[in-house]
């Protein structure tokens, strides 16, 4: 670890390679070829990292751009961001610049996360490439419009839409029975904040197995689309790495609540759920569980009654599994309960070991 000068002030930086001079002059002597730095001073210049031969090519949509307070600007990929700091990723080296010296991100695709489809069978999308990860509060502003509050006569839930022609995830046992459903939508524009009420909701698939249910709501304008949030396309959650959740507790909406996975397998029903320290309670049920690259990674449900910082998500894989299903588990307006439901056994009247398994 050292310390270097910059036009944004004293920046720490944690070499790649060692810090031997020798050593750094002759791996940069062996590799200009392949990669550039430039540094200019003077407000308004830019720091530009790209590979040789590319360089030409690299445009600012296509790579992430740091403005800074002096007016300078880092043009790089951003390889995390914390609450105090953004690491972007120079040759050579790992750059981390302090959140008090940053004015504005423009990140690579438009400040847009840059997806991609699945599948044209699919109706959810995952992260194409590595995703940084970046604090709550920068995800919350991004993700915010994709989070939905579920109400019905006979309570309130929350929900997240997965495809942009208004397919969303919630729970089962928040629609469990109805058919009078209403969602609310939640856009920004500005300093303008929107609330939209739509009552055209389709309930498209329903498994009680896992507690997930498909809805579809219709989009007010012809045409519209909807803004998505991104499924998390494996299982890389870890145990003790840091989540947040969005949704509508007691109906307070868009509330986030932030903590850490405590276990990723913690059985129920026959399911692994994750445990989370992120708090849940009534009305988040069928909300987002969110990784800091803005992923999905579980789909949250329940919460451990008179105990704070124990709340349980349903997995991606079973989000996954579950959309790309559902067409087995379509909902059947004259039946409010459909999809598989198994029943329970009969009790058992005569407990004495069965004869065929009585020795002879």
């Amino acid at each position: 670890m050292s310390t270097r000068w910059s036009p944004v002030g004293w920046l720490r930086v944690c070499p790649s390679e060692t810090d031997g001079a020798a050593d750094t002059m002759n791996r940069t002597n062996r590799r200009v070829r392949t990669a550039m730095i430039t540094l200019l001073f003077g407000a308004g210049t830019t720091f530009l990292a790209a590979e040789s031969g590319t360089a030409n090519e690299t445009t600012e949509a296509s790579i992430d751009r740091i403005v800074l307070t002096d007016g300078n600007e880092i043009t790089a990929p951003i390889l995390k961001e914390t609450e105090d700091t953004v690491y972007l990723d120079l040759p050579f080296e790992v750059l981390a610049v302090p959140r008090t010296k940053v004015k504005e991100i423009f990140r690579a695709g438009g400040n847009d996360t840059n997806t991609e489809t699945a599948s044209s069978n699919y109706l959810y999308s995952v992260a194409q490439g590595v995703l940084p990860e970046r604090t709550p509060r920068d995800l919350a502003d991004e993700l915010g419009a994709a989070v939905i509050k579920v109400s019905t006569p006979s309570g309130l839930g929350s929900g997240f839409i997965v495809h942009e022609d208004g397919f969303a995830i919630t729970n089962a046992h928040v629609i469990q029975g109805e058919t009078n459903i209403k969602a609310t939508v939640f856009s920004e524009e500005g300093q303008q904040f929107h609330r939209e009420i739509i009552e055209d909701i389709e309930i498209v698939a329903v498994n009680d197995a896992i507690d997930l249910a498909l809805i579809k709501l219709t989009h007010p304008e012809e045409d519209g689309k909807f803004p998505i949030v991104l499924v998390e396309g494996g299982d890389e959650i870890d145990v003790g790495e840091d989540v947040f959740a969005i949704g509508n507790p007691l109906g307070l909406e868009r509330t986030l609540s932030t903590g850490t996975v405590s276990t990723t397998n913690r059985g129920f029903f026959g399911l692994a759920f994750i445990q989370t320290t992120a708090e849940i309670n009534p009305g988040n049920s069928g909300g987002p569980l969110f990784n800091l690259k803005g992923e999905v990674v579980g789909c949250t449900n329940m919460g451990a009654l008179f105990a704070d910082g124990i709340g349980f998500a349903i997995p991606a894989r079973y989000i996954r599994d579950f959309i790309r299903n559902h067409e087995a588990f379509a909902y059947d307006k004259d039946n409010p309960n459909s999809g598989r439901k198994y029943q329970d056994p009969p009790e058992r009247t005569d407990f004495t070991p069965p004869s065929q398994l009585n020795d002879r």
